[in-house]
């Protein structure tokens, strides 16, 4: 288990709330319906290409910085660098670094439990996907939960002002492109920016098939990997938390563990974690376990073989899970 959040840290104990401020709410909805702005620019493929590079350029401060550096350690990088890949977070809109990974950390502990603070298991869609966090009780964080980041006041700043990233951002492509690129750019790209990396909170524990038999409902699904670039494979990464690839074979697709990949053969990252070798054999065997199950529930449309056959393929879907090595 990562060190930072050991069971001797006091954590926040965040019981899901189902009222979400009005005030909160109207400001969301504000911001988001910028997206409108769009009928004030002439289309041109060239603004959808612009979008789509902000896009995946921002969520990918979400997916390998926010969410792989800062929230379960999964490479090294230096302090500068650091700083660099936590403005880029920043910049999506989704609060500070610490801010979002001190969450996070408390959504493993709790993953789909009451204390989970998204779970679409205990309030549904909506709240998990985007409600809660409109929620002016989870403005705040225990800092002892981010303790290891904390330490560094460049961090602690970027996350108390973390409007300036967005901000400067903003203004970057205005000075670049001018309202076109604002428009389509900051807009459209936030807008829909927003609703994808959302969609692993609400989705990705409804929709999808599941490898591992984790605690939580976490799913893979190959769709929501595409549109956040590899955070799809969401029961790989609840199985182990701390690999930097969250694709774990090489036909999960994951573009934010290649990226990093990357960027670790000019020195920018190093020291990125991949999974066990028993993880990955436990997964090849329970995906041919799946396999063979699936072949012959297909000959009666979902229905079981005789008790026998069927009993012997389904009591092979209980691993071992003693040895397995799970990730928080």
């Amino acid at each position: 288990m990562n060190s930072t959040i050991s069971d001797e840290i006091t954590t926040v104990e965040p019981l899901v709330k189902q009222k979400v401020p009005k005030l909160f709410l109207f400001l969301f909805f504000a911001v988001s319906a910028t997206i409108l702005f769009v009928f004030t620019v002439p289309f041109r493929w060239e603004l959808v290409g612009v979008a789509v590079a902000s896009y995946y350029l921002r969520m990918f401060g979400v997916t390998a910085v926010y969410h792989r550096y800062f929230s379960h350690n999964s490479y090294k990088t230096s302090r500068v660098f650091q700083f660099i890949l936590a403005f880029l977070g920043a910049t999506a809109m989704q609060k500070g670094p610490l801010w979002w990974a001190a969450h996070h950390r408390n959504h493993h502990r709790y993953s789909d439990t009451e204390k989970d603070i998204h779970s679409p298991k205990q309030k549904g869609f909506w709240y998990s996907h985007m409600l809660w966090f409109l929620n002016s009780d989870y403005n705040d964080y225990e800092s002892k939960m981010i303790k290891d980041y904390f330490k560094y006041p460049e961090l602690v700043f970027l996350d108390k002002y973390h409007w300036i990233a967005p901000l400067s951002y903003a203004i970057g492509l205005y000075a670049i492109g001018g309202w076109e690129w604002l428009v389509y750019g900051y807009a459209v790209a936030t807008f829909f920016l927003g609703h994808g990396t959302w969609t692993i909170n609400s989705l990705a524990h409804v929709i999808g098939k599941r490898r591992y038999e984790t605690k939580d409902e976490s799913k893979n699904n190959f769709i929501l990997a595409l549109i956040t670039m590899g955070e799809g494979w969401h029961n790989n990464h609840h199985h182990y938390a701390h690999s930097v690839n969250q694709g774990f074979y090489w036909y999960e697709v994951d573009f934010s563990y290649y990226i990093l990949k990357a960027m670790s053969w000019f020195g920018l990252v190093w020291d990125l974690k991949k999974p066990p070798v028993k993880v990955l054999d436990e997964g090849r065997r329970m995906d041919a376990i799946r396999k063979k199950r699936d072949i012959y529930m297909s000959r009666e449309k979902g229905k079981w073989l005789p008790t026998g056959l069927g009993s012997g393929i389904r009591s092979g879907l209980q691993p071992d899970m003693a040895n397995a090595s799970v990730g928080d």
